[in-house]
């Protein structure tokens, strides 16, 4: 569900309690360990990670006024979401995460292209979130975009 929320503070505060503590933990682990460069904002109704303008000044499929998203964190209606543009476009990255998460975590993995679904709050793998958060700096993400741009150009 897309939050109307113009900011990130908004956003979090429109949460339930639960919700809320849980957000914010996820903003604090994905912070402390997402290099530098990436900034956070509101990005397509969630929380957003995105590589500003400042950065990458031809935006996103070529919007100038559109940041680079890399990655997203949403409360949905039956679970916590966490988007990471990585995992999708770089499937060392994507198999490096469903092993770690397999060898740490019994619950099944529920993960569509780029996003990680949480439907129980305590499942919520933190500190492996921390560590996928380490794993690409902007100037890779920078990279790896313009990489597959180039792809479908072909």
């Amino acid at each position: 569900m897309k939050s109307e929320a113009t900011t990130v503070e908004e956003y979090v505060n429109s949460l339930s309690e639960d919700r809320k503590a849980i957000i914010n933990t996820l903003r604090k682990v994905v912070k402390k360990n997402l290099p530098k460069g990436f900034t956070e904002e509101m990005n397509y109704g969630m929380i957003g990670y995105v590589v500003p303008l400042s950065i990458y000044p031809k935006g996103y499929l070529g919007d100038k006024h559109q940041p680079l998203p890399f990655m997203n964190i949403a409360s949905q209606k039956n679970n916590i979401a966490l988007y990471h543009m990585g995992i999708y476009s770089d499937c060392i990255l994507m198999n490096w995460f469903k092993e770690e998460y397999k060898a740490t975590y019994s619950k099944k993995l529920d993960m569509g292209k780029s996003c990680l679904r949480f439907r129980s709050m305590e499942n919520i793998p933190f500190e492996l979130i921390g560590t996928l958060s380490t794993k690409v700096t902007v100037e890779q993400w920078i990279s790896q975009y313009e990489h597959s741009k180039q792809k479908k150009q072909r």
